[in-house]
């Protein structure tokens, strides 16, 4: 057998176990309603599209692209930037086009620790955020995000505790998957904090546009002296509905954005024009679509909140994302979620994610994606009150 010696740091996939269960259970001819993956239902705006298409018929965009992105691309993203959050990027040295920000954020770490680096996160938190240390040869530590503890805090405590210090901390607000939101003030003390400690900052903000209630999320790069320490990556994967279409930014820093350039130069000849191209009319277009996918999500999430509380199992209403964090009723709990999400796929015909596949934190909840309309939430809920 021959070995991999990265792949030997990468625990089992967990998710891949509940999916096996659920494709078995589909291949058996159940109905089992996914709410698993953070994978869009919806369609792409339609002038979006339309403008992928006429861009792909021109053979000249065929062509090998630039790996930082073409400029008109960069230039959209700093305009979209200046209008969104009243910040300056420089299209040319702060701004560089990715292939989605799973690419961008693992090439970022890889080019930016050696093995050995302290690499913080939160915990429960996305996957590639510690993977993406893991597979670099970092060391990470995992920072408490939950209700009843505040992070700044705990993020101090473990900067205390931890030698070698720190080199780099990977943020994502509003948070995937505990849905927790932040504002200017909590990334005012990051800034503070990333300049005494000397520690460099990656925030991903997937999210920006999938907020409710009347709350806005803020950008990192909002507070001064924010691109002296760090980078935000955006996507319109969530925002216009294009995940499929790979397309991600890292802007900010120009020193940490000439890194990433460098490897990616080498890896990478961009993504296909006529898609950045298209990206172009999604940021500069009517913003009309953005509002709509945003009021679709809360329509859902309203949906699944209300059932769920309506059966017994209280389930608090989140300000962001496209995800609902619900702990484990009670009487469950003893069963940890990897069991608990093999049992409502079992018993109650609905797929959720495990919350223990983002962190050990999250062991005591599952992650409901709002990827179905209303009608087929409404039938999950009846399949979950059924085993409740």
């Amino acid at each position: 057998m021959r070995e991999f010696a990265r792949l030997d740091r990468l625990p089992p996939y967990i998710f891949a176990t509940v999916n096996e269960i659920k494709m078995k259970a589909r291949r058996a001819g159940q109905d089992v309603i996914d709410l698993g993956m953070g994978n869009p239902d919806l369609g792409t705006p339609e002038h979006i599209v339309d403008k992928l298409v006429e861009a792909a018929r021109k053979p000249h965009n065929h062509r090998y692209s630039a790996s930082m992105g073409i400029t008109k691309l960069r230039m959209a993203i700093a305009d979209w930037y200046r209008r969104r959050y009243d910040v300056d990027i420089d299209p040319e040295s702060e701004a560089i086009v990715t292939i989605g920000v799973k690419e961008g954020l693992s090439h970022l770490i890889l080019v930016t620790i050696r093995p050995g680096d302290v690499v913080f996160t939160p915990n429960p938190t996305y996957p590639i955020h510690p993977y993406s240390a893991i597979i670099a040869g970092g060391d990470v530590r995992g920072i408490p995000l939950a209700p009843e503890s505040d992070f700044f805090e705990n993020l101090l405590q473990a900067t205390k505790q931890t030698w070698p210090r720190p080199k780099v901390l990977i943020l994502c607000f509003p948070h995937n998957p505990t849905t927790e939101t932040v504002d200017l003030a909590f990334f005012e003390k990051i800034v503070d904090y990333a300049r005494e400690h000397g520690i460099m900052v990656i925030h991903d903000f997937a999210y920006a546009d999938l907020t409710f209630d009347g709350y806005q999320a803020p950008s990192f790069l909002q507070v001064a002296g924010a691109k002296e320490v760090g980078v935000e990556f955006f996507s319109v994967s969530k925002s216009y509905s294009m995940p499929g279409w790979r397309v991600g930014f890292c802007v900010g820093n120009a020193e940490i954005i000439a890194a990433l350039r460098r490897i990616k130069s080498y890896l990478d000849y961009g993504i296909f024009q006529p898609i950045q191209i298209a990206s172009i009319i999604a940021l500069n277009g009517p913003q009309d679509c953005v509002a709509a996918i945003r009021d679709t999500y809360r329509e859902r999430r309203d949906t699944l909140i209300k059932g769920l509380n309506r059966i017994g199992w209280p389930v608090k209403r989140p300000r962001g994302t496209m995800f609902v964090w619900a702990r484990i009723p009670k009487q469950h709990l003893h069963m940890g979620s990897v069991e608990f999400s093999k049992f409502l796929i079992r018993e109650a015909q609905v797929a959720v994610s495990p919350g223990l596949g983002f962190g050990e934190y999250g062991n005591d909840y599952v992650r409901f994606a709002l990827i179905e309309n209303n009608m087929r939430i409404n039938q999950a809920v009846r399949g979950i009150r059924r085993v409740m």
